[in-house]
């Protein structure tokens, strides 16, 4: 039985908000927090992480900007030293697939006296229409520096399910899961079935990375987006990813989502109509 809200790091992140509502749905109590919320939590504010921390026994965890980048290692090792001290049980850590400073931070959780979960992750479907993809896709045009190079994009559905299955399931517990969709396909390729299923043409262009990290830096991007989508397409990106996983199955006994239920279901919100409002639900 559950004696303390389950901590959920990420209020507002894609996946965080999807495993609070899930958890509540299922009957759990949460305490999810961000910079905004009544208790904050900021990673770049250790003098906020005590008070979310205290009274819980089992957290999700999301960083922010990306494990990826050269800090995040120190950071989440002082978070599991206070997670240690102040009593936390069970953490499950959102990572992501191919990034060494990724691994360098779950390494860290394994190496802790705490329960762990680990959901290393593909590049989110979401990203075509919850992130900044969705204004090339609206505009007709996705533009990118990435070729050839396929990836199994998974539903970030899939990943706070497996996540709500490693909070909730104790048999679960001290496992990695890798999870990515069922099928591995280009950008190009997940443009053409975009633009099938909305109607309207929608082509990928290629341009040259620093040519995208120019007009990212034109719009006004901060200096740390500009490096991960750098480290992204420069590294990340090149094929190291490309084999799709079994994490989902090997969580929640069932298939990961196919990129057109993604479809369908995103054409359900509405959120590629180009005389509607955008919605991010």
């Amino acid at each position: 039985m559950q004696h303390s809200p389950i901590l959920i790091i990420g209020k507002n992140a894609k996946t965080g908000r999807r495993v609070d509502h899930g958890l509540n749905a299922l009957g759990y109590a949460t305490r999810a927090v961000s910079r905004s919320t009544s208790t904050p939590f900021d990673w770049e504010e250790q003098s906020t992480w005590r008070a979310a921390l205290e009274g819980t026994e089992s957290a999700y965890v999301t960083f922010y900007p990306d494990l990826a980048i050269p800090t995040a290692e120190q950071t989440i090792r002082d978070f599991v030293a206070l997670a240690e001290e102040i009593g936390l049980v069970h953490l499950v850590l959102l990572s992501g697939r191919g990034e060494a400073g990724a691994r360098r931070a779950e390494a860290v959780l394994k190496s802790s006296r705490l329960d762990w979960n680990i959901v290393r992750s593909s590049w989110f479907m979401q990203n075509f229409n919850e992130g900044f993809m969705i204004e090339g896709i609206l505009n007709g045009e996705l533009i990118l520096p990435a070729g050839a190079i396929v990836e199994p994009f998974i539903d970030i559905d899939d990943i706070a399910d497996v996540a709500i299955a490693a909070l909730t399931r104790p048999e679960l517990r001290n496992r990695l899961f890798e999870v990515s969709g069922p099928h591995a396909m280009t950008f190009a390729q997940s443009a053409a079935e975009i633009s099938r299923a909305v109607g309207y043409d929608v082509k990928y262009t290629q341009i040259p990375i620093d040519d995208f990290i120019q007009g990212l830096e034109d719009q006004g991007a901060p200096e740390g987006m500009l490096w991960l989508m750098r480290e992204l397409f420069t590294v990340v990106f090149d094929g190291r990813n490309s084999n799709p996983t079994t994490g989902v199955e090997d969580a929640l006994g069932r298939p990961a989502t196919e990129f057109s239920e993604y479809i369908s279901k995103v054409m359900a919100t509405g959120a590629w109509d180009r005389g509607g409002m955008l919605s991010q639900a």
